[in-house]
Protein backbone atom coordinates (compact mmCIF):
# COMPACT_ATOMS: atom_id res chain seq x y z
CA UNK A 1 0.00 0.00 0.00
CA UNK A 2 1.37 3.61 -0.84
CA UNK A 3 1.80 5.32 2.14
CA UNK A 4 0.13 8.52 -0.01
CA UNK A 5 -2.68 6.48 -0.98
CA UNK A 6 -6.22 7.89 -0.12
CA UNK A 7 -8.23 6.61 2.39
CA UNK A 8 -11.53 5.37 1.92
CA UNK A 9 -13.85 4.94 4.87
CA UNK A 10 -16.78 1.96 4.32
CA UNK A 11 -19.69 2.48 6.99
CA UNK A 12 -21.49 -0.76 5.99
CA UNK A 13 -23.13 -3.83 8.49
CA UNK A 14 -22.80 -6.82 6.13
CA UNK A 15 -19.17 -7.83 6.83
CA UNK A 16 -18.96 -9.53 3.56
CA UNK A 17 -20.19 -6.44 1.66
CA UNK A 18 -17.09 -4.63 3.40
CA UNK A 19 -14.54 -6.96 2.56
CA UNK A 20 -15.65 -7.16 -1.28
CA UNK A 21 -15.38 -3.51 -0.92
CA UNK A 22 -12.18 -3.14 0.79
CA UNK A 23 -10.54 -6.00 -1.69
CA UNK A 24 -11.24 -3.67 -4.76
CA UNK A 25 -10.28 -0.92 -3.19
CA UNK A 26 -6.85 -1.86 -1.90
CA UNK A 27 -6.78 -3.72 -5.60
CA UNK A 28 -7.43 -0.02 -6.80
CA UNK A 29 -4.70 1.58 -4.50
CA UNK A 30 -6.78 3.19 -2.17
CA UNK A 31 -6.14 3.02 1.85
CA UNK A 32 -9.38 0.73 2.74
CA UNK A 33 -11.18 1.65 6.42
CA UNK A 34 -14.05 0.28 8.16
CA UNK A 35 -17.00 0.98 10.44
CA UNK A 36 -20.31 -1.32 11.30
CA UNK A 37 -22.08 1.54 12.47
CA UNK A 38 -22.59 5.38 12.82
CA UNK A 39 -20.69 5.82 16.15
CA UNK A 40 -17.52 3.39 15.12
CA UNK A 41 -17.67 5.52 11.90
CA UNK A 42 -18.02 9.00 13.50
CA UNK A 43 -15.04 8.48 15.54
CA UNK A 44 -12.90 6.99 13.06
CA UNK A 45 -13.35 10.43 10.65
CA UNK A 46 -12.75 12.25 13.98
CA UNK A 47 -9.28 10.00 14.25
CA UNK A 48 -8.16 8.69 10.64
CA UNK A 49 -10.48 11.88 8.30
CA UNK A 50 -10.74 9.82 4.83
CA UNK A 51 -10.95 11.21 1.60
CA UNK A 52 -14.03 9.88 0.66
CA UNK A 53 -16.76 7.85 2.56
CA UNK A 54 -19.14 4.74 1.13
CA UNK A 55 -22.48 4.85 3.35
CA UNK A 56 -24.84 1.96 3.52
CA UNK A 57 -28.21 3.69 4.03
CA UNK A 58 -29.80 0.86 5.83
CA UNK A 59 -27.30 0.60 9.13
CA UNK A 60 -28.82 -0.34 12.60
CA UNK A 61 -29.49 2.35 15.01
CA UNK A 62 -28.53 5.47 13.59
CA UNK A 63 -29.19 5.78 9.88
CA UNK A 64 -26.68 6.73 6.98
CA UNK A 65 -29.40 9.33 6.48
CA UNK A 66 -29.16 10.64 9.70
CA UNK A 67 -25.71 9.91 9.77
CA UNK A 68 -25.22 12.04 6.21
CA UNK A 69 -27.10 15.01 7.67
CA UNK A 70 -25.19 14.96 10.37
CA UNK A 71 -21.88 14.96 8.42
CA UNK A 72 -22.91 17.37 6.25
CA UNK A 73 -23.82 19.71 9.22
CA UNK A 74 -20.11 19.67 11.06
CA UNK A 75 -17.62 22.13 9.50
CA UNK A 76 -14.75 19.95 10.10
CA UNK A 77 -16.63 17.04 7.93
CA UNK A 78 -18.69 18.88 5.25
CA UNK A 79 -16.50 18.49 2.52
CA UNK A 80 -15.88 14.79 2.50
CA UNK A 81 -17.87 13.49 -0.05
CA UNK A 82 -20.13 10.84 0.19
CA UNK A 83 -21.28 7.93 -2.08
CA UNK A 84 -24.08 6.17 -0.93
CA UNK A 85 -25.41 2.79 -0.91
CA UNK A 86 -28.94 2.24 -1.45
CA UNK A 87 -31.52 -0.34 -1.85
CA UNK A 88 -33.30 -0.19 -5.79
CA UNK A 89 -36.74 0.55 -4.63
CA UNK A 90 -35.64 3.61 -2.17
CA UNK A 91 -35.89 6.53 -4.80
CA UNK A 92 -36.60 8.96 -2.15
CA UNK A 93 -33.94 7.92 0.21
CA UNK A 94 -31.51 8.48 -3.19
CA UNK A 95 -33.27 12.26 -3.53
CA UNK A 96 -33.01 12.67 0.70
CA UNK A 97 -29.43 11.92 0.25
CA UNK A 98 -28.43 13.70 -2.56
CA UNK A 99 -30.69 16.90 -1.39
CA UNK A 100 -28.50 16.42 2.11
CA UNK A 101 -25.03 16.42 0.25
CA UNK A 102 -24.39 12.89 -0.68
CA UNK A 103 -22.18 13.07 -4.08
CA UNK A 104 -23.67 10.14 -5.74
CA UNK A 105 -25.23 6.75 -5.11
CA UNK A 106 -24.80 2.77 -6.19
CA UNK A 107 -27.53 0.66 -5.79
CA UNK A 108 -27.22 -2.57 -4.87
CA UNK A 109 -26.89 -5.34 -5.39
CA UNK A 110 -23.97 -3.58 -7.42
CA UNK A 111 -21.54 -3.98 -9.96
CA UNK A 112 -17.98 -3.67 -7.90
CA UNK A 113 -16.94 -1.86 -11.57
CA UNK A 114 -19.38 0.39 -11.17
CA UNK A 115 -18.09 1.80 -7.28
CA UNK A 116 -14.14 1.94 -8.26
CA UNK A 117 -15.75 3.86 -11.37
CA UNK A 118 -18.08 6.23 -9.20
CA UNK A 119 -15.53 6.45 -6.46
CA UNK A 120 -13.04 7.97 -9.30
CA UNK A 121 -15.52 9.95 -10.78
CA UNK A 122 -16.15 11.50 -7.36
CA UNK A 123 -12.44 12.06 -6.13
CA UNK A 124 -11.38 13.45 -9.86
CA UNK A 125 -14.21 15.77 -9.24
CA UNK A 126 -12.98 16.98 -5.44
CA UNK A 127 -9.20 16.24 -5.35
CA UNK A 128 -7.99 18.24 -8.28
CA UNK A 129 -7.41 21.68 -9.16
CA UNK A 130 -10.11 23.88 -9.45
CA UNK A 131 -11.29 25.29 -13.06
CA UNK A 132 -11.00 28.81 -13.96
CA UNK A 133 -14.07 30.03 -12.85
CA UNK A 134 -14.48 32.60 -15.29
CA UNK A 135 -15.30 30.19 -18.36
CA UNK A 136 -16.19 26.43 -18.82
CA UNK A 137 -15.28 24.25 -22.07
CA UNK A 138 -17.08 21.02 -22.81
CA UNK A 139 -16.37 19.24 -26.03
CA UNK A 140 -17.58 21.96 -28.69
CA UNK A 141 -19.05 24.25 -25.97
CA UNK A 142 -17.31 27.13 -24.93
CA UNK A 143 -18.70 29.34 -21.69
CA UNK A 144 -17.60 32.63 -20.74
CA UNK A 145 -19.87 33.13 -17.08
CA UNK A 146 -18.37 36.86 -16.51
CA UNK A 147 -19.79 38.17 -20.21
CA UNK A 148 -23.06 35.51 -20.10
CA UNK A 149 -21.75 34.35 -23.59
CA UNK A 150 -22.24 30.43 -24.51
CA UNK A 151 -20.61 29.44 -27.62
CA UNK A 152 -20.88 26.06 -29.74
CA UNK A 153 -18.32 24.87 -32.50
CA UNK A 154 -17.54 28.90 -32.02
CA UNK A 155 -21.11 29.48 -32.96
CA UNK A 156 -22.95 32.01 -30.51
CA UNK A 157 -25.91 30.48 -28.95
CA UNK A 158 -28.60 32.36 -27.33
CA UNK A 159 -29.99 31.19 -23.87
CA UNK A 160 -32.20 32.81 -21.71
CA UNK A 161 -30.89 33.90 -17.67
CA UNK A 162 -32.74 30.93 -16.50
CA UNK A 163 -30.90 28.46 -18.84
CA UNK A 164 -27.79 30.31 -18.16
CA UNK A 165 -27.81 29.82 -14.39
CA UNK A 166 -29.49 25.91 -14.56
CA UNK A 167 -25.94 25.58 -17.03
CA UNK A 168 -23.77 27.09 -14.31
CA UNK A 169 -25.02 24.77 -11.35
CA UNK A 170 -25.27 21.27 -13.53
CA UNK A 171 -21.38 22.19 -14.64
CA UNK A 172 -19.87 23.19 -11.52
CA UNK A 173 -21.10 19.75 -10.38
CA UNK A 174 -20.24 17.98 -13.44
CA UNK A 175 -21.11 14.51 -13.47
CA UNK A 176 -22.96 14.72 -10.33
CA UNK A 177 -26.99 14.14 -10.05
CA UNK A 178 -28.41 16.79 -8.44
CA UNK A 179 -32.33 16.66 -7.89
CA UNK A 180 -35.25 18.64 -9.34
CA UNK A 181 -35.50 20.85 -5.64
CA UNK A 182 -31.65 21.33 -5.89
CA UNK A 183 -31.85 23.05 -9.08
CA UNK A 184 -35.12 24.61 -8.08
CA UNK A 185 -33.06 26.43 -4.89
CA UNK A 186 -30.60 27.17 -7.01
CA UNK A 187 -32.36 29.53 -9.37
CA UNK A 188 -34.84 30.91 -6.81
CA UNK A 189 -33.34 30.78 -3.59
CA UNK A 190 -36.17 30.93 -0.79
CA UNK A 191 -38.44 32.22 -3.15
CA UNK A 192 -39.56 28.95 -5.19
CA UNK A 193 -41.37 30.46 -7.52
CA UNK A 194 -40.79 28.35 -10.23
CA UNK A 195 -42.28 24.86 -10.21
CA UNK A 196 -40.84 21.79 -10.06
CA UNK A 197 -41.82 20.78 -13.71
CA UNK A 198 -40.64 24.15 -15.12
CA UNK A 199 -37.06 22.55 -14.28
CA UNK A 200 -37.91 20.23 -17.13
CA UNK A 201 -38.99 22.36 -19.50
CA UNK A 202 -35.85 24.36 -19.14
CA UNK A 203 -33.83 21.40 -19.51
CA UNK A 204 -35.50 20.38 -22.68
CA UNK A 205 -34.70 23.67 -23.70
CA UNK A 206 -30.96 23.77 -23.03
CA UNK A 207 -31.00 20.20 -24.52
CA UNK A 208 -32.25 21.63 -28.35
CA UNK A 209 -29.23 24.68 -28.03
CA UNK A 210 -26.55 22.69 -26.72
CA UNK A 211 -26.95 19.09 -27.41
CA UNK A 212 -27.46 16.39 -25.25
CA UNK A 213 -24.94 16.62 -22.35
CA UNK A 214 -27.58 17.65 -19.59
CA UNK A 215 -28.31 13.62 -18.51
CA UNK A 216 -31.66 12.80 -16.86
CA UNK A 217 -31.67 10.06 -14.10
CA UNK A 218 -35.17 8.50 -13.95
CA UNK A 219 -36.79 10.01 -11.20
CA UNK A 220 -34.04 11.48 -9.33
CA UNK A 221 -32.83 14.28 -11.28
CA UNK A 222 -30.11 15.52 -13.49
CA UNK A 223 -26.13 15.88 -14.48
CA UNK A 224 -23.90 17.32 -16.78
CA UNK A 225 -21.95 14.54 -18.55
CA UNK A 226 -18.28 13.86 -17.61
CA UNK A 227 -15.66 14.80 -19.78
Amino acid sequence: MQNDALSILIIEDEKDIRNLLAYHLKKNLFNPLEASHAEEALQKISLLKPHLIILDLMLPKTSGLDLCQLLKKNIATQNIPILMLTAKSSKEDIVKGLELGADDYVTKPFDIKEVMARIKAILRRTHTPEKSLATFTHKELMIDWEKYRLHKNSQEIHITLTEFKLLKILTQYQGRVLTREQLLSALTGDEKVVIDRNIDVHITSLRKKIGPYIETVRGIGYRFQEG
